[in-house]
C-alpha cells in the first residue's frame, strides 16, 4: 500500500502526479502524460541551467503546460480528498490473496465485475452493491480484503476508525458521522471503510441514549447515500456481527454481507510465501510448516515473520556472518506464537455464516 508521500521506486503515476501537483488523473492517463513531464523536466532545466527537480517540473507542467487536463480536476474535491487521508492503494494487494478464499471469489462476481463490466451489468440489469458488511473473527483480513477492493478498482480508499469520529467527544460521534458520510458520499471513485463497526451501530435494546442516536443517524445515512447516483463504496467491517443493531442487517441498507473468516490450506500458503520472498532465507520446507499453523490468521502469519526476521537479525549481528532463515528457525518460533482462532471461534463464526451472511 502507498500513500500520497510514498514514491519510491514507485510506478503508480497517478500517485505521483497527485502528490506533486495536487492533481488527481486516471490510470492510463497518468502513464500517458508521466513521459511528457520528465522530458518537460529536461527541457526546463536546460533553460533554466540548473535542474529544476521532479516536483516543480511536474507542477509547472500540470498547471501552464497540459491545461487540457484541468477539467479533470476539481479544487475542492482534492482538498476533500486530502482532508479525509485519501491513500492510492497498489493494484498488486489483489494478487495476495488466494483464488481459493472463498471471499475472495464473493467479492469478484458481486462487487469487482459489476463495476467493472458496466455495460455488461447495464444490460442484464445488475445493479453493483454500494453498502457492503465484512464479518469475521480478528484477524482475519477483513480490512485487507476493503484495501484490495479499493487497489483494483483504483478507487480511492478512506479509513475511518470510531475514535476518530470520537475526537471532539463522544457526544459529538452521530455529527461527525453525518458529516462524513456526506462529504465522502458526494465523491465518485472513493471507498469509505469503516472498521470496528460494532462501536458505532451496536443493538439499540441496552444502548445508552448517546449510543441510540448514534445507531439512528447511520440508520438514516445509509439510505441517504444509495440515493445519490455516484460511484462510492461504504465498507464496513465488524469481528461481533452480533452486536449489530437488526435493522442494520435488514435488507435494504446494506447490500452485502460478507464473511472472511480463517484459511484454506492454499490461502495459508499464499501468504506464507507472500513474506518468505522478502526473508533473507535458506532452505524453507513450505509444505511441511503449513500445516502446523491451520489456525493462524493473516496477522498471526505476518506477526510469525515478524519474530523470525528479527531472529535472523539479532543472530547475525552477534556472530557477524550471514544468517538465513530456515525451517528450523519457524520451528523454533512457531510454538511461541498463540493462534488468533480456535476451533470454539471457528465454530461460532460457521453459525454467524449461517445466520447472517447475504450478497
Amino acid at each position: 500500500m502507498k500513500t500520497l508521500s510514498d514514491t519510491s521506486g514507485s510506478q503508480d503515476y497517478t500517485a505521483l502526479i497527485y502528490e506533486f501537483s495536487g492533481q488527481k488523473v486516471k490510470p492510463d492517463i497518468a502513464s500517458e502524460l508521466w513521459p511528457k513531464i520528465m522530458q518537460h523536466k529536461w527541457v526546463l532545466s536546460e533553460k533554466l541551467g540548473r535542474d529544476v527537480g521532479i516536483k516543480v517540473a511536474c507542477l509547472d507542467f500540470m498547471e501552464n503546460i497540459e491545461p487540457m487536463h484541468q477539467d479533470l480536476h476539481d479544487a475542492q474535491r482534492i482538498q476533500l480528498l486530502k482532508s479525509l487521508g485519501a491513500q492510492m492503494i497498489d493494484r498488486s494487494i489483489w494478487d495476495t490473496i488466494s483464488e481459493t478464499q472463498p471471499p475472495k471469489q464473493i467479492v469478484n462476481k458481486r462487487i469487482i465485475l459489476p463495476l467493472t463490466a458496466t455495460e455488461l451489468a447495464r444490460k442484464h440489469a445488475v445493479i453493483p452493491p454500494r453498502t457492503i458488511i465484512f464479518f469475521g473473527p480478528p484477524g482475519t483480513g477483513k480490512t485487507h480484503f476493503v484495501q484490495a477492493i479499493a487497489g483494483i478498482l483504483q478507487w480511492w480508499y478512506i479509513e475511518v476508525s470510531p475514535s476518530t469520529l470520537m475526537i471532539d467527544g463522544e457526544d459529538r460521534l452521530g455529527a461527525n458521522l453525518k458529516t462524513l458520510i456526506e462529504k465522502a458520499g458526494n465523491l465518485d471513485e472513493v471507498v469509505l471503510f469503516i472498521d470496528e463497526f460494532e462501536e458505532i451501530a451496536e443493538s439499540r435494546d441496552h444502548a445508552s441514549r448517546i449510543d441510540k442516536s448514534i445507531t439512528n443517524e447511520f440508520l438514516k445515512q445509509v439510505p441517504l447515500l444509495k440515493r445519490k447516483e455516484r460511484h462510492n463504496l461504504l465498507v464496513c467491517a465488524t469481528n461481533y456481527i452480533r452486536q449489530l443493531d437488526k435493522a442494520l442487517l435488514r435488507p435494504g441498507r446494506f447490500d452485502c454481507i460478507i464473511p472472511v473468516g480463517g484459511l484454506d490450506d492454499q490461502g495459508r500458503r499464499t501468504i506464507f510465501e507472500y513474506y518468505l520472498r522478502d526473508t533473507n532465507r535458506g532452505d524453507v520446507d513450505v509444505d511441511g510448516i503449513i500445516p502446523m499453523i491451520s489456525l493462524f490468521t493473516p496477522a498471526d502469519i505476518e506477526y510469525l515473520f515478524q519474530r523470525v526476521r528479527q531472529l535472523a537479525f539479532e543472530r547475525e549481528y552477534v556472530k557477524g556472518e550471514d544468517y538465513r532463515v530456515t525451517t528450523e528457525t519457524f520451528l523454533e518460533i512457531i510454538p511461541d506464537i498463540t493462534p488468533t482462532l480456535t476451533n470454539e471461534i471457528i465454530e461460532d463464526f460457521e453459525q454467524d455464516c449461517l445466520r447472517y451472511t447475504r450478497y
